[in-house]
């Protein structure tokens, strides 16, 4: 078997289009400033090999980084963590909800088997010359049997 990133990055990024809170959502991490409003961006953090693998084959963690980004210039300032949290709130609901992403992947590792868990941080990103409040989703995704192993 292979690792179909695309797929799965496609199935994480059509979640955040399908929500409606976003302006735009891309499949990178930015290098420039995102454009106004709220914005997503998805991009690959690390790959590693789990201890639930099978004698011949090796399962791995894909992590993805879920980032959401909005102006802290935007008013009212009291608004800018509601509006980052209801954008999460239905984007943790979508990916739960949607376990395996249609029999692509095991699971999710929603509670942390073989990873932190689905996380959540938020801070702040200072990005061409801009200051935007940030949160962004860990999301810990397994994909079985992905590596054949030969003795």
């Amino acid at each position: 078997m292979t690792l179909d990133v695309r797929g799965i990055l496609d199935a994480v990024v059509s979640h955040a289009m399908a929500s409606g809170h976003f302006e735009q959502v891309n499949g990178h991490e930015p290098t420039n400033a995102p454009s106004q409003g709220l914005t997503a961006a998805v991009w690959t953090d690390s790959v590693q090999a789990v201890r639930s693998s099978g004698l011949d084959s090796t399962t791995a963690l894909i992590a993805f980084n879920v980032r959401l980004y909005t102006s802290v210039q935007s008013e009212p300032a009291d608004a800018v963590d509601p509006a980052l949290i209801d954008a999460v709130d239905v984007l943790c609901a979508a990916y739960v909800d949607d376990f395996t992403f249609g029999g692509l992947v095991r699971s999710i590792d929603v509670l942390g088997q073989h990873s932190q868990g689905l996380l959540v941080r938020a801070g702040y990103l200072q990005q061409s010359g801009a200051v935007f409040r940030v949160m962004t989703i860990t999301l810990p995704v397994i994909v079985n049997d992905l590596w054949r192993q030969t003795p």
